[in-house]
This record gives C-alpha cells, sequence and structure tokens, in this order.
C-alpha cells in the first residue's frame, strides 16, 4: 500500500477506535504525526466521504473545536470487482430459458431511462431520433459512427464480456437502441445488431416505421 493511502487508513482507523469525535491535536497525538499532517488526512478523509468534520459546542468559554468522526459503513477503499459481477449475472442468464429476450428487455429499459424524453405532444422526427440515439451511444462509449441506415459501433465498453457470453451482451445493446428510440416515439426502430460485422466494428441496422 502506498504510504500516503496507509496513513489516511491509519487515520481513519484512529477515529473508528475513538468512541467520540478527535479534534487534529488528538489524531495527531494517536499517530505521531504532525497536526498539519493530521489534518490533511482528516480532510481527505471527508473529500472522500469516510469522515464527517463538525464543530464541537465548547463547554465554556472559547471557540467551538472542528472535530471528526468516521462515518458508518464500510471502508470505501480498495478495489472493486464489477466485472465479476456482471459474470456472476450473465452467467445465470445464459443458463436459463428465455435469457436473451431478459436480457434484451432490461435493456430497452435502460434505454428508455438513459433518454431525455420529448415533451409532451412532439413528434421527434426519424433524422433527429437518430442523432440522439447516436449521442446516447456516445455517452456510453461505444464510439458511434452513423453509415445510411446503421450506426457503426467501433467501440464495445463490455468487450471482454461480449466475447465471453456473445449474444447476451450483444442483446442488452440491442435492447438500449430500441427502448430509446421507442421512448423518443420516432419513426424509427433498430431492426437488429450484427456483432463484428466489419472489421472492428459492429453494425445496428435502423429502419423506418
Amino acid at each position: 500500500m502506498p504510504p500516503e493511502r496507509h496513513r489516511r487508513s491509519e487515520t481513519l482507523d484512529a477515529l473508528r477506535t475513538a468512541g467520540a469525535p478527535l479534534g487534529v491535536a488528538d489524531v495527531a497525538e494517536r499517530l505521531g504525526v504532525h497536526p498539519n499532517t493530521a489534518r490533511f488526512h482528516l480532510d481527505a478523509l471527508v473529500a472522500d466521504g469516510a469522515a464527517e468534520r463538525t464543530l464541537e459546542r465548547p463547554s465554556g468559554p472559547g471557540r467551538p473545536r472542528t472535530v471528526y468522526a468516521a462515518r458508518p459503513g464500510m471502508d470505501r477503499g480498495g478495489s472493486r470487482g464489477y466485472r465479476l459481477l456482471a459474470q456472476i449475472l450473465l452467467s445465470r442468464l445464459a443458463a436459463g430459458p428465455g435469457g436473451r429476450a431478459e436480457a434484451e428487455r432490461a435493456g430497452r429499459e435502460w434505454g428508455r431511462f438513459l433518454v431525455d424524453r420529448p415533451p409532451p405532444f412532439t413528434r421527434t422526427s426519424a433524422g433527429d431520433a437518430t442523432e440522439r440515439l447516436t449521442a446516447l451511444l456516445a455517452d456510453l462509449d461505444f464510439a458511434p459512427e452513423l453509415s445510411g441506415d446503421a450506426v457503426r459501433l467501433r467501440h464495445c465498453p463490455f468487450l471482454e464480456l461480449a466475447e465471453e457470453y456473445g449474444p447476451l451482451v450483444c442483446d442488452v445493446h440491442l435492447g438500449i437502441m430500441r427502448g430509446a428510440l421507442a421512448e423518443l416515439d420516432a419513426p424509427v426502430e433498430a431492426e437488429g445488431l450484427e456483432p463484428f460485422a466489419e472489421p472492428g466494428a459492429c453494425l445496428a441496422r435502423l429502419r423506418r416505421t
């Protein structure tokens, strides 16, 4: 563990074991460091959401003292295993019947959520809907590129999962596009998605309705 991160972890441990909020001088004494060093790490913990800073009401004359306490909950440091979580969920879908339909349905719901809904009584044109779909895909890091009645996806943000679970991940992508276009109530729909239809790109086929 890097020295700065180790010291920050020690500072958080001091707050957790104190039983009451501590001031900067208290923490510095417990850790054997300069008060400025203790204040630096305490403020970093507050910025990270791991600690909170409050003013302690004085028992007599004088200014209130700034004290720090650990926020309840787990240590927010350390690594995350989101890819493992995705593998667990995808493996369950892959093992059960109707997994691809469920994946596409989940994508549709999220597509509806991720796109900005147009104002009431507003009809979105096919061109505008395609542009907004492309903007959404760009925000999701697909590196989209319009090509006639298709959208070329030059990057997959879930590439390793797509290589492992294939159609399931592509069905989620297709569902996102279909849900977004449905939410826009546009005269265009995503007809299909061809994985790796071109060297280095997948191709989403659009169709005017």
